[in-house]
């Protein structure tokens, strides 16, 4: 087994006009995947605009690995339908987490990545130092769907006795 190098918390906020999967909704939940790990958030009922405010914790061995999210539709008689995907990755994060930030104020903008092929933001993310943490906010576009976005947050969690960044 890798080293572990600490958790990630991913804060799954909310669903934004997420693709209608039934009658006139869906009922989404969320998959995160990275390498073999899979969590997934509670289903809401019918909502094309679910808040989930749900923590999900990712071992993280290796921060180039992408980490990948998938909204389903969960269906009680058949296959849950699939309502887009999207994929993003920790680098510039991990590289946030490496600097020295203790001197500076909370609210500090550590860093900025916009939207681009190679990413599925659809605004700008920052990455920000507050309250003695380092923590992200990322808004993703849900590909291979008609519409639909998720809202994160990143947080790191250090291990007693982990690796380290």
């Amino acid at each position: 087994m890798d080293s572990l190098l600490g958790l990630l918390r991913i804060r799954v906020k909310r669903g934004v006009n997420l693709a209608v999967r039934d009658v006139r909704s869906s009922d989404p939940y969320v998959v995160v995947k990275m390498g073999r790990q899979k969590l997934k958030t509670r289903v809401i009922k019918k909502d094309v605009n679910p808040e989930w405010n749900e923590d999900l914790t990712l071992s993280i061995t290796d921060p180039n690995i992408p980490i990948k999210l998938t909204v389903y539709d969960h269906d009680t008689f058949t296959k849950d339908d699939k309502m887009g995907d999207a994929e993003f990755n920790i680098k510039s994060y991990i590289e946030a987490l490496n600097m020295d930030l203790a001197a500076l104020p909370s609210g500090t903008t550590i860093s900025r990545i916009v939207p681009s092929r190679d990413n599925c933001l659809s605004d700008e993310s920052c990455i920000m130092w507050s309250d003695g943490k380092v923590i992200q906010d990322i808004c993703l576009r849900l590909r291979n769907v008609e519409c639909g976005e998720v809202e994160i947050q990143l947080q790191w969690i250090n291990l007693p006795g982990s690796k380290g960044l």
